[in-house]
C-alpha cells in the first residue's frame, strides 16, 4: 500500500492546506498558515524549529505521520491556538510554557524592552526596580529582568491558575530571587514601595471587539482579554494610581492593541507618547511620571 504521506514536505503541505480551507485565524505566534505549519510539524516531529530545509524529504514513520496529522487535525477542527497544543510559546528567544490559564504571550512590551525603553529609561543599568501589572504567564516580567539586569521585578496577576504557570516560568529562568510574583488586583496586593518602571500589558478589548474575535482567542480567560465597554476598565485604574508608585523620573508603559481610539477618548488630557513597534505607532504609549494625573 502507498501512503498518502510519506515526508515532512508531505506534511507541511497537507497542514498548509488544512489550515487554509478551515479559514484559521493566526496571531498567536504565527502570522500565517504555513509559518504555524512549520512550526507544528517541526515540534511535533521533535525537531529543531529553525530548521526545516534538511528535514523536508525525511522519511517519516508511521507513528510520526499519525501524531502529526492528529496536530493538524486538532488545530483545524477545534481551533484552539497552536500554544495550547504544544504548551509552549516564544518571545524573542526565550521560551515560556503557557496552557488555557494564561493567555498565549505575544505583546509588543516584549519589543521595547530589548533595549531596555531607551531613551525613555536613560540607563537601564541603572534601574532598580520594575513593576509589571497583569503578568499571566510572568514572559514580560521574566524579560524585564534581562533588560534591567540590576533590577528587582515585581509581577501581580489578580488571576490564581495564571499565578500558577508565571510561578514555573519564573522558576524555570531560575529568577526567583529577581522576580517576586503577587496575585491580586493591581497595587493592591503590594508593600508600599516606587518603582523606575510600570509595564503592563492589561484586558482591553471592547466590548464590541470581544463579541467578533475569532474562536481561536475564544479559547483564551475571558479575563486577560475583556476590558469593559471602551476597553478602559483595568487602564483606568493602572493610570489613575500610578503616580503613588513611580519614582519622580518613573515611566509607565501600557500596551493597548486596536484601542487607540479609545485611550485617546479617555486619556486625552494627558502628555502620551506613542511608542513605536513592529506593528506600528498605535498598539502602546508611554506616560513620564511628572505628566501622570494625582492618584485618586
Amino acid at each position: 500500500m502507498t501512503l498518502p504521506f510519506s515526508t515532512v514536505r508531505d506534511l507541511l503541505r497537507f497542514a498548509v492546506s488544512r489550515f487554509n480551507q478551515a479559514e484559521l485565524s493566526f496571531g498567536h505566534g504565527s502570522a500565517n498558515a504555513y509559518d504555524e505549519a512549520a512550526y507544528l510539524v517541526l515540534h511535533t516531529l521533535h525537531l529543531p524549529l529553525d530548521l526545516l530545509d534538511p528535514f523536508l524529504d525525511a522519511k517519516l514513520t508511521m507513528a510520526e505521520i499519525d501524531a502529526v496529522l492528529n496536530v493538524i487535525e486538532r488545530r483545524a477542527t477545534e481551533r484552539v491556538p497552536a500554544a495550547y497544543i504544544t504548551q509552549e510559546a516564544w518571545m524573542h528567544g526565550f521560551r515560556f510554557h503557557v496552557d488555557e490559564r494564561v493567555i498565549v504571550p505575544r505583546s509588543f512590551i516584549g519589543e521595547l524592552l530589548q533595549d531596555g525603553l531607551q531613551p525613555y529609561v536613560e540607563d537601564p543599568e541603572q534601574v532598580s526596580a520594575v513593576l509589571e501589572l497583569c503578568t499571566g504567564s510572568g514572559c514580560l516580567a521574566i524579560l524585564a529582568a534581562h533588560a534591567f539586569p540590576n533590577a528587582d521585578i515585581d509581577a501581580v496577576d489578580l488571576s490564581a491558575p495564571a499565578f500558577e504557570v508565571a510561578t514555573r516560568n519564573v522558576a524555570d529562568y531560575h529568577l526567583e530571587d529577581r522576580v517576586a510574583l503577587f496575585e491580586g488586583d493591581l497595587y493592591a496586593p503590594l508593600a508600599e514601595r516606587r518603582y523606575d518602571v510600570i509595564i503592563s500589558n492589561p484586558p482591553y478589548v471592547n466590548a464590541t471587539a470581544t463579541q467578533a474575535l475569532p474562536a481561536e482567542y475564544k479559547h483564551e480567560p475571558d479575563m486577560a482579554l475583556a476590558g469593559g465597554e471602551d476597553g478602559m476598565d483595568i487602564v483606568r485604574h493602572i493610570i489613575g494610581q500610578a503616580r503613588n508608585w513611580l519614582t519622580d523620573k518613573g515611566v509607565l508603559v501600557i500596551e493597548i492593541g486596536n484601542e487607540r481610539e479609545h485611550v485617546e477618548a479617555a486619556f486625552g488630557g494627558l502628555d502620551l507618547v506613542w511608542l513605536s513597534t513592529s506593528a506600528g505607532n498605535d498598539n502602546a504609549f508611554l506616560i513620564q511620571a511628572a505628566d501622570l494625573p494625582a492618584a485618586t
